[in-house]
């Protein structure tokens, strides 16, 4: 693999959307992927990136293994915009933090996929290679009770498990850096309101596998948007 930089912030680049709420629905999973696509429709696109349906997905994506505001995975909510033909935006499908009938409409699709990429499983180094020069990331890890604490710096637990059948929260990460005491991180960007952690984000420790969050990593492949005649 070829070098990256020493730090990278895709915020920077105006192609990360705001922070949102989940509130009280078990829908992390759909916050991670509307974040990623986003990011990546940006990327390919321009800016601004659209703002995306996570109602939809909650709704819509049980027949890939997502059961709504019970639990999913963002690399089988990308598995159903790509077969489904697309994903609506907030607007016209907003989220109601609770699980509801399907009501999408194929007229209003405001992002398409080409696939995904699914990166090797708790594999650090190609994690790492693929934010710096794909872009934002879908993570999911085990979050526990010294989490809900956190309010700023470099997070780690020496109470995580780093099993698959562990991890309980995906969120979207985009970028990595140094502390000035020299500890890797990557910055996250948490569904939780803007409020929380740092505005919203978090920092935790990069190169350990923290918490599992190296176990299911992935990241959309976004369609190039059609010329308008």
């Amino acid at each position: 693999m070829t070098s990256i930089p020493d730090a990278l912030d895709w915020r920077q680049y105006g192609i990360v959307t705001s922070v949102k709420n989940q509130r009280s629905c078990g829908s992390c999973w759909s916050f991670s992927t509307t974040g990623a696509v986003e990011s990546h429709w940006a990327l390919k696109n321009g800016n601004p990136p659209p703002i995306l349906s996570e109602q939809q997905l909650i709704d819509c994506a049980q027949d890939f293994n997502n059961f709504g505001c019970k639990g999913g995975l963002p690399s089988q909510a990308f598995e159903y915009i790509f077969y489904n033909g697309g994903l609506e935006s907030e607007k016209d499908y907003p989220y109601m933090a609770a699980t509801r009938n399907c009501t999408f409409d194929a007229s209003k699709v405001s992002a398409k996929l080409e696939g995904q990429y699914n990166i090797t499983f708790q594999d650090e180094n190609e994690l790492l290679y693929k934010l710096a020069n794909e872009g934002p990331i879908s993570i999911a890890y085990q979050v526990n009770n010294d989490f809900f604490q956190y309010r700023s710096g470099v997070y780690s637990s020496p109470s995580c498990s780093q099993q698959p059948s562990d991890v309980n929260h995906a969120v979207l990460a985009v970028g990595y850096g140094v502390s000035i005491s020299g500890q890797l991180y990557y910055i996250v960007k948490n569904s939780w309101g803007p409020e929380w952690g740092i505005n919203g984000y978090f920092l935790i420790e990069r190169g350990t596998n923290m918490c599992g969050l190296a176990d299911c990593a992935s990241y959309p492949i976004v369609q190039k948007k059609q010329q308008e005649n």
